[in-house]
C-alpha cells in the first residue's frame, strides 16, 4: 500500500486545534480524502463523488458546510487535486523504485586493531538497512562475548555496521570454527566470511629488531667490499697472464728469456755491489706490458740460470 497525505495543524488562541488531512492511498484500488479535525474529533469531509462536503455532527459544522458549499472554485480545485492524485502517486513510486527496491550487497571484512583487541566484523555499501550481521559457532549464533554496532548512513546513501567477538577465551585452534555471517532482507544467499588470521586486516606494523637491522646493513656493506675485492683480484689475474704471455713472444728472431734470477744468484750480486744512493736507484719503475714490449733487448738485464 502507498499514500500521499498532507497535515495542516493551526492552535487558536493555544486552546482549540484545526486540523486538515488531505491525500490517497493506492493499494487494490484509489482512495482519496480530504477531511477536516477540530481539537482531534472529525469537522468536514469532502466526498469526491457527490462533490459536496459532509459535515460532522459538530454544532458548528453544518453551518460550516452550506459556506464551504458556495465556494466553487475552491471545489473545483480540491477536485482536481483529489482526481490526480493517485496519477502523482503512481509516478512518483516509478520514479522511486530504482532507489526504494535496489538491493546491494556490501563487502565484509575482518579487522583488528591490536593482537589482544576484539575481531570486528564489519560491512559496508548495503542498501536498505533491513540486514543483519552475527557470529556464529559450530554454525549456531552467538551472543557471548559479542557487541552489536549501530547501523550507521554512508555519504552515498548505503549503509554500514559492524559486530565485535573478544577471542580472549577462544584458543587459536579454535578460530575456525567461527564465521561472521551477513544477512540482506530480499537476498537469498548470505556473506560467510571464516575467522582466520590471514585474512585479518590489522593497523599494526611490524618494526624490525635494531639487531636484525644492524645485521642487514653490515651484510650488504661486506657484500660490496667483496664484490669489489673479488673484481680487482680477477683483473689483476688477467693482467699478469697477458703480461707474461707477451714476454714469452719472440722478439726480432729471438726468444727474450724471462726475467728470472734464482735467490743464489741475487745474494751474490748484492754482496758484490756496492749501494747506490742516488736518486735514480732508489726509485723502482715497474714498466707495463706495452712498455715492456717496446724496451731493447740491452735494456734488460737478464740472468739465465
Amino acid at each position: 500500500m502507498s499514500s500521499q497525505y498532507v497535515t495542516v495543524s493551526v492552535s487558536l488562541s493555544d486552546i482549540h486545534t484545526f486540523q486538515r488531512i488531505y491525500g490517497c492511498e493506492w493499494e487494490d484500488q484509489v482512495y482519496t480524502s480530504d477531511e477536516y479535525r477540530y481539537d482531534g474529533e472529525g469537522f468536514m469531509e469532502f466526498n469526491l463523488t457527490a462533490q459536496t462536503w459532509i459535515p460532522s455532527t459538530h454544532p458548528q459544522a453544518l453551518n460550516t458546510k452550506f459556506q464551504w458549499d458556495r465556494d466553487k472554485e475552491r471545489i473545483k480545485n480540491i477536485i482536481l487535486h483529489l482526481t490526480n492524485c493517485s496519477d502523482w502517486l503512481k509516478k512518483y513510486l516509478d520514479y522511486a523504485n530504482n532507489t526504494l527496491q535496489r538491493t546491494e550487497l556490501p563487502s565484509v571484512s575482518l579487522l583488528q586493531k591490536t593482537p589482544s583487541s576484539p575481531v570486528s566484523c564489519h560491512a559496508t555499501g548495503f542498501y536498505p538497512d533491513s540486514a543483519t550481521l552475527i557470529w556464529r559457532k559450530d554454525g549456531e549464533e552467538i551472543h557471548e562475548d559479542v557487541d552489536h554496532g549501530e547501523i550507521l548512513l554512508n555519504h552515498d546513501g548505503s549503509f554500514q555496521m559492524s559486530v565485535d567477538l573478544n577471542l580472549s577465551s577462544v584458543t587459536p585452534e579454535d578460530w575456525r570454527r567461527y564465521d561472521c555471517v551477513f544477512q540482506l532482507s530480499g537476498v537469498k544467499n548470505d556473506i560467510v566470511i571464516k575467522l582466520d588470521k590471514a585474512v585479518i586486516r590489522t593497523n599494526e606494523v611490524p618494526v624490525p629488531s635494531p639487531a636484525s637491522s644492524d645485521g642487514g646493513v653490515t651484510g650488504g656493506v661486506a657484500a660490496a667490499v667483496f664484490v669489489v675485492v673479488a673484481a680487482f683480484i680477477t683483473g689483476y689475474f688477467i693482467w699478469r697472464k697477458k703480461c707474461h704471455a707477451e714476454k714469452g713472444q719472440t722478439r726480432n728472431g729471438q726468444r727474450m728469456q724471462p726475467l728470472v734470477a734464482s735467490q743464489q744468484q741475487v745474494d751474490s750480486q748484492e754482496s758484490t755491489t756496492e749501494p747506490d744512493n742516488s736518486a735514480e736507484s732508489a726509485t723502482l719503475e715497474v714498466p707495463g706490458c706495452a712498455d715492456t714490449e717496446n724496451m731493447n733487448s740491452k735494456d734488460i738485464k737478464t740472468t739465465e740460470i
